[in-house]
This record gives C-alpha cells, structure tokens and sequence, in this order.
C-alpha cells in the first residue's frame, strides 16, 4: 500500500482475503475496525499506519506483487494439494508474500498463469462478466471440417454449460499421424473449457497450452519460469478488464 490513503474496502480487498463488493458488506455489517473502532462508511479512507480488522483478525498489509508464470503440464493450479502432488507455489519458495493463483489451468495444461497478493485485482480478471481474453493452442486428435469447426463459434452443450469460442484458426494439421492444431480464444473460462468443448466435438485434446492472457504472452519465459509484471501491464490489464466491463 502507498503513503497516500485508499478506500478502506480497496485495501482489504488488496490484502487477498475477499472480493471489494464482499468487503463492502462486512463495513456495513460492522464487522470491520480501524483503530479499534468499528467503521461502518463505506468512503473511509485509511493511510498505511492505520491498525485494521477484519471479523477480529487483523489485517496483514503487503505491498502489492504480480507475477507472470509459465506453468508446466503435471502441475496443481493451487498454493497446497492434500495428495502431495506439485504445485504452483512449490516455484515461488523464494518469495515472502502470501501469493495466489487468479483463476486455474488444468493438471495437464501448461502456459501462462497469473499470482498476486492483490485480491481486488484478481477479481476483477476472473469476474465473467469482464471477458479479458484467453488464447489457447491445442493439439486435438482427429481432423475435423470446417462446419465442424464453425460450431466452435456457435457453442456445444455439456452438463448444463454452453461451451464456445470467440475465435479459432487452424495452425498446422498432420493427415499421417490424424492430428490438428489449432488457435483457439476464450473471453469466459469454464472448468475445462477447451478439453470439454472439443470432446464435445469428437476430437479430444491431446495437449494444450494457455499462449496469451489479455495482452501478456510467454515471450522469454521457459517452462517452470516466472517473472514480475510491470507497472504498466497491470495498469493494463486493469484497464483492459474494466473496458469491457465499460463496453
């Protein structure tokens, strides 16, 4: 947090511990104290030596971080497993703050994956509603037409979900070996989302990469690497989400 004040619901918020509108609540509840005296309006404003409490627990202030990290296959998009399988985290031992992951990859996909303290920010990435774009290859089995593919667009049903994409272009396809790869962009991300829509299809994935999240790409990141995210990217994707929210 800096010198100057902030809303007192943008710094719980950013301390991770629940979304802004879910801080919001627990003020008007009276549930949260500055200073031990309990504040129910919702313009307060607190400076970086203010005390805060939360349902009795003190608020822990970290300045915010965020990273960017190229996640390998045959990891957990969690901070702990209780099978004791690799995690995310198990990369990030060196760093102090209490970070977390926004949003998941699946165990078999690899690419990119925020982490942050930030909770604000976090929410504002993952809200549906925000539809910051998500652009994923996949190497499927099978090759399928293009009326096949043109249902990418329009959505396939599965357990309730409409599953589709808002682009898609064909990379590369391999008639020996019956395989396609193909480009394919989100603006929601449903538990499985790609895994499910091409199975859906009849042509299962056979590995999947997350290449591009709003305006970030992997460019020079390895596999298991990471790196901090600039100022002006968070600003970035920070305005990129509330654009479309605006839009």
């Amino acid at each position: 947090m800096s010198n100057e004040k902030e809303r007192l619901q943008k710094v719980i918020a950013q301390s991770g511990i629940t979304s802004r509108r879910k801080a919001e609540a627990l003020i008007l509840e009276g549930k949260v104290k500055v200073n031990n005296q309990v504040i129910r309006e919702l313009g307060t404003k607190v400076g970086p030596d203010d005390k805060i409490e939360v349902n009795g627990v003190p608020l822990e202030k970290e300045l915010p971080v965020y990273y960017m990290f190229y996640k390998p296959r045959g990891v957990i998009s969690s901070v702990k497993d209780d099978k004791n399988r690799k995690v995310v985290l198990d990369y990030f031992e060196s760093i102090e703050e209490r970070i977390y992951p926004i949003g998941r990859l699946d165990y078999d996909t690899s690419g990119i994956l925020l982490l942050t303290n930030d909770g604000e920010f976090a929410n504002l990435l993952m809200h549906p509603k925000h539809g910051v774009q998500k652009v994923y290859v996949a190497k499927i089995k099978g090759i399928p037409s293009k009326i096949e593919l043109a249902r990418l667009r329009k959505g396939v049903k599965d357990k309730g979900d409409l599953l589709k994409a808002t682009e898609y272009r064909v990379l590369s396809t391999d008639k020996k070996k019956n395989s396609m790869v193909i480009e394919i962009t989100l603006q929601e991300g449903k538990n499985r989302h790609v895994r499910r829509m091409m199975e859906q299809l009849g042509y299962p994935v056979l590995k999947l990469k997350r290449e591009r999240y709003g305006l970030l790409t992997l460019d020079g990141l390895r596999v298991g690497e990471f790196r901090k995210l600039t100022p002006k990217e968070v600003n970035q994707m920070r305005n990129l989400a509330t654009k479309i929210v605006e839009d």
